[in-house]
């Protein structure tokens, strides 16, 4: 099978993604009371409705439904003023009534969009990033189909006119992708097709079997704890032309839900998963090709890695001269493959209907502004500020703002520092304490870590009175003692020398033992430089700054 990047040359994929994510922030399930809780013991947290037990009457959560407002809102979406809930109907033991309330042709949130930077090494995954001219055309030409509809249609058509007007929401000039920029990294807009709110289903747990799958197990056990827990479906387009620009859309779209307070997005317990879909086509052509879905991918690694072998796959089956079915496949991560689920579904399998038991829903303007008043700053607007107003690097930047509660704690340990200080206290954070929480099994609250002892701690490095290994030092003594940084150093005599009238000496010393080395540099030889200051540090215990030596050193020597 080929590489990727080999594959990527000659094809172009298709990727569109669903992505399904639990809102945990809430107290009880979607259409009842029963509690919001999967640690509890199981099927605790159920009762005749989440059964689907007959008579028994549904009523909205109207908090879930607050919430899937902020989502739309905060991505860009226009909010449906009406909208319905829906029966979608399949024969499952994770769903006891044997359908799933969720919503028809009209979502509570639609047409929207997220624009996606992409550096690094996602930007070389893509061979190139412009849409091709036959596909600015296409796109050029659904908007002209969309505009020239007759207006009194029916509401289906109505909805395709909204869906092609959408498919072309950009001006002429954005058909064409922004071109690279000098770093190679360059920003893609992906559209969002829906975000709709249904019901999760049971929890299902099969005994036996590597890998824990129902087709290898010897039993299969049904925990209805999760049934019926509010879940938002969000759809894009088929915009994402990389396994990377996918990865990257899904961890942008976290960071925007766990800001909004609205999910705790954790994909290793399931509150955050992911079906991924592809299809390939020659580079140059319009055509879609016929895609499969990977279902239930539950890490970023797993997203990115699925899709890439599945791209990989379709690619050495049409060059074969094989044929691409529709259908539903599995991503095993211990063995890097897709196997098949199932023949790919249609709508009407589902036999969809509206549900008569849940009346159409009406969200007026007061109650949707009323929504976008407690929406906070955004992770994007979060980042900007940081780098404006701290100095700091993008990256770190755009991590930190990523999650409220890191965020916080920077502001308020780089209050009042700028440039060098606040960067080093923004490298603290994302080195030293993200490792630390990691090692400890602790968040960030329950570390009792200050934001005054990073602050102190590096204050200490940005004016070279420590190395940042003796940094590493200080900061796991600070987490177990909660100590200030300044007493840890000075008990541990940890304080570096920066004069350089005291260092100049030990200098002329290592120099005069170590001719043949001088030489060696004097000769062009610049690795040696380490060597001889690591031998400063040696004469002087430890203490001395390092960075000052390498520059007393290539004084001495020049």
């Amino acid at each position: 099978m080929k590489e990727l990047s080999e594959v990527l040359q000659d094809w172009e994929a298709v990727i569109g993604l669903e992505i399904h994510t639990e809102l945990t922030a809430l107290d009880t399930k979607m259409f009842c009371n029963c509690k919001l809780s999967h640690d509890d013991e199981p099927n605790a947290n159920v009762c005749p409705v989440c059964l689907g037990l007959p008579g028994a009457l549904p009523v909205p959560n109207k908090r879930a439904i607050e919430s899937i407002v902020k989502a739309g809102l905060a991505t860009n979406c226009e909010i449906q003023r009406h909208s319905m809930f829906y029966r979608k109907h399949y024969f499952y033991p994770d769903m006891a009534k044997n359908f799933q309330t969720t919503q028809g042709p009209v979502a509570f949130a639609m047409y929207g969009h997220l624009d996606l930077d992409v550096t690094g090494r996602g930007a070389a995954e893509r061979p190139d990033c412009a849409f091709g001219e036959a596909e600015a055309q296409s796109l050029a030409s659904a908007s002209a189909n969309a505009e020239g509809l007759s207006t009194s249609m029916t509401s289906t058509m109505r909805e395709g006119n909204q869906r092609a007007g959408h498919l072309a929401s950009y001006d002429a000039s954005s058909l064409q992708m922004p071109e690279r920029r000098e770093d190679g990294s360059y920003t893609v807009p992906i559209r969002i097709l829906r975000i709709h709110m249904e019901e999760d289903a049971a929890k299902m747990v099969h005994v036996g079997g590597a890998e824990g799958r129902i087709t290898a197990a010897a039993e299969s056990l049904v925990d209805y704890n999760r049934c019926g827990t509010p879940l938002i479906e969000l759809v894009t387009e088929p915009d994402l032309r990389t396994p990377e620009e996918a990865r990257l859309f899904m961890e942008k779209l976290r960071r925007i839900f766990v800001t909004l307070g609205i999910s705790d997005c954790s994909m290793e317990k399931g509150s955050m998963r992911c079906d991924g879909n592809v299809s390939l086509r020659r580079r140059g052509e319009t055509k879609l090709g016929t895609k499969t879905e990977l279902k239930n991918l539950n890490s970023f690694k797993s997203l990115h890695d699925g899709l890439a072998y599945e791209i990989c796959r379709q690619a050495e089956v049409l060059e074969e001269g094989g044929i691409i079915y529709q259908e539903t496949r599995h991503w095993e991560p211990s063995r890097k493959r897709t196997v098949v689920m199932r023949v790919k579904e249609t709508a009407d399998d589902y036999r969809l209907f509206p549900d008569p038991d849940l009346a159409p829903f009406d969200l007026d303007d007061e109650s949707i502004d009323r929504c976008r008043g407690e929406i906070p700053e955004l992770p994007d607007a979060k980042r900007a500020r940081f780098e404006a107003d701290f100095g700091i690097k993008t990256a770190d930047a755009e991590q930190i703002a990523g999650d409220p509660e890191f965020a916080e704690f920077f502001e308020a340990a780089a209050a009042g520092m700028a440039g060098k200080e606040a960067q080093t206290v923004a490298n603290l954070l994302v080195n030293e304490m993200i490792a630390y929480l990691k090692g400890a099994g602790v968040s960030l609250a329950e570390s009792g870590i200050a934001p005054a002892q990073v602050a102190a701690l590096a204050k200490l490095l940005a004016t070279d009175a420590i190395s940042s290994n003796q940094a590493h030092e200080v900061f796991e003594a600070m987490a177990q003692t909660g100590d200030d940084p300044n007493k840890i150093v000075d008990e541990r005599g940890m304080r570096q020398v920066s004069d350089a009238g005291a260092l100049q000496p030990i200098v002329d010393e290592v120099l005069a033992n170590c001719a043949d080395q001088a030489q060696q540099y004097r000769d062009g030889n610049q690795k040696v430089i380490g060597f001889l200051v690591g031998q400063c540090m040696k004469a002087s215990r430890g203490k001395g700054n390092p960075k000052l030596f390498n520059e007393l050193l290539r004084t001495s020597l020049s």
